[in-house]
């Protein structure tokens, strides 16, 4: 399927690795011109270089922390106010427990899943606004519509965006410009292979142990890869998802188990 967007501009963050990088090039796939960004440079000239080798689009580096104010205004800076796609993403807090996370602990999972995504769709919604198209699409969590216990902060501040977006896709929507979230479930990431480790140390149990034991809580009875989610994330980017407004799409496997 043509997705109809070549030679359009997208904002990828945090895509040296992971589902940003998964994003990254499906929509390089498509023909889309891309500023990737990352904290690690090295991990970053990696995705250009993977890229590139691939994909005749321009890809334009950006080293900085998203989550901060002067990350964000390198990355906008580089779109020069002509932006058509955003995707918004950051890793997510550490898991724990309820009795050890002080107001600092969720200030700063605020600061990185709710009010960094927020800041930059405040941003270049006014210039999708204007040329009557865009897309934005935000990678949020599976636990926004199933909690998971250890991922509180997280459970949080994803929530919290969600809110958002609920409210925000439907008041630009007659603009042309789309607002919508993946909510990805586990997938082959260093995040999920953290976890896994957690997992292992709470329980006493080897990492593979919990690694097996959460794959076969899966109904495909495996990790999902970050090719698979580039390619849902392609898709809502695409011209033909202009009908896909403020949605939740889950990428789990099955995971939850739900009837909405």
């Amino acid at each position: 399927m043509d997705l109809g967007i070549k030679g359009k501009k997208a904002i990828v963050c945090a895509s040296s690795k992971g589902l940003g990088l998964g994003c990254a090039l499906s929509l390089a796939e498509a023909g889309v011109d891309l500023i990737i960004n990352s904290r690690d440079a090295g991990n970053l000239d990696n995705a250009l270089n993977l890229i590139t080798s691939k994909y005749q689009v321009r890809v334009e580096t950006v080293v900085a922390d998203i989550t901060t104010k002067t990350g964000q205004e390198a990355v906008l800076e580089k779109a020069e106010n002509n932006l058509d796609i955003l995707v918004t993403n950051a890793g997510g807090p550490p898991p724990g427990l309820w009795s050890e996370w002080s107001r600092s602990d969720f200030i700063l999972a605020l600061d990185a899943n709710m009010l960094t995504p927020i800041a930059l769709m405040k941003e270049v919604l006014p210039g999708m606004i204007d040329k009557g198209w865009g897309r934005i699409v935000n990678i949020t969590s599976q636990s926004v519509k199933a909690p998971i216990p250890a991922l509180g902060l997280s459970n949080s501040a994803r929530a919290g965006l969600t809110g958002y977006v609920a409210g925000t896709s439907r008041q630009v929507a007659e603009f042309g410009v789309t607002i919508n979230n993946l909510q990805p479930g586990v997938h082959d990431t260093d995040r999920i292979k953290s976890l896994d480790l957690h997992t292992a140390k709470q329980a006493g149990i080897t990492s593979m142990e919990a690694k097996q034991n959460r794959r076969n809580a899966i109904p495909v009875k495996r990790y999902g890869t970050i090719q698979e989610f580039g390619s849902a994330c392609a898709f809502l980017c695409s011209q033909q998802a202009g009908f896909i407004i403020g949605q939740n799409i889950l990428l789990d496997g099955g995971a939850v188990n739900s009837t909405m």
